[in-house]
Formats: structure tokens, C-alpha cells, sequence
């Protein structure tokens, strides 16, 4: 599967937006998350946030510590850019920089790899974040917008 482009990435961010997020719908969407890596069997830990506040975290079997430091890293570029964490990577490779070199972040706190998604909410904008890591950073990526896009659905 070939990577996906900017333009693709920032038309996910336009299309995957929330009318509210709420507590219930941290839970929805994280019990979703977790239902679709245990069939996959998948050793992912998943974290949604909204304005920092933690509302719902799950570590499957096969995941460790390092996923959630991840998760931390991760979820700082979102906060940060207001971008998925794929998207950040990917800008900063057409660049060919880093994050660390483009915007002098240091890569111990941020790490632009796939995983990292915002909670945008129209007409607000990004309130938080939904965060799965534990594959690799594509996998976590297309794992985080197919829930997204299938909760939307509803």
C-alpha cells in the first residue's frame, strides 16, 4: 500500500469531524477501537483525550509501557499542529527534514509517527486527540480513521 499524501491526509482531517465530543463518545469510540484490535489481535494500546483530560485508555494483551510513552509522544504533535501525527511525518519527509530539525522539537517528547489523530469539532477545532500504538505507524494510523469514520457514521 503506497503512503498517503498531504492532500489526502488533511481531506481525512475535513471529513472526520465531531458536531460535540463528549465522555460517551470517548467511550464509544475507544470500546469500538478495542472490539476491532482484539479481533485483529492486535497489541495496541489506545488513549483519547479531550483538553488534556484522559477519558478513556485501553492496553491490550501484547502491548507494554512503551506504547503508552508513545501514545504521550504521539498526541504532543497532534496538540501541538493541530494535524494528524501521519500528516506531521509526512510534511516533514516531503521536506526531507525531521521534526525535530524543522521545528526544533525535541524527538524524546514528540514523535511524528502515524497513531495520533485530533478530535476536531466544527466550528471549535481541535479539542483532543485519539491515539493507538503498538503497530506499525500506518497500521496505527488507518486503525484510528476507520473508527473514526465508522462512529461518524452512525
Amino acid at each position: 500500500m503506497t503512503e498517503p499524501t498531504l492532500d489526502e491526509l488533511a481531506a481525512e482531517e475535513a471529513e472526520l469531524q465531531f458536531s460535540a465530543f463528549t465522555e460517551d463518545d470517548a467511550w464509544t469510540l475507544g470500546s469500538a477501537l478495542v472490539a476491532t484490535a482484539r479481533a485483529a489481535g492486535a497489541p495496541v494500546a489506545i488513549d483519547i483525550t479531550r483538553h488534556g483530560h484522559q477519558l478513556f485508555h485501553a492496553a491490550l494483551p501484547g502491548s507494554s509501557p512503551d506504547n503508552d510513552r508513545w501514545i504521550e509522544r504521539k498526541a504532543r504533535v497532534v496538540d501541538r499542529f493541530g494535524h494528524s501525527s501521519l500528516y506531521m511525518r509526512t510534511l516533514c519527509a516531503r521536506d526531507g527534514s525531521t521534526l525535530e530539525q524543522k521545528f526544533l522539537l525535541d524527538e524524546r517528547e514528540f514523535a511524528a509517527h502515524g497513531g495520533a489523530f485530533p478530535v476536531i469539532v466544527r466550528g471549535v477545532g481541535v479539542v483532543g486527540t485519539v491515539t493507538v500504538s503498538g503497530l506499525p505507524q500506518e497500521e496505527d494510523h488507518r486503525l484510528v480513521v476507520s473508527a473514526l469514520r465508522a462512529f461518524l457514521a452512525r
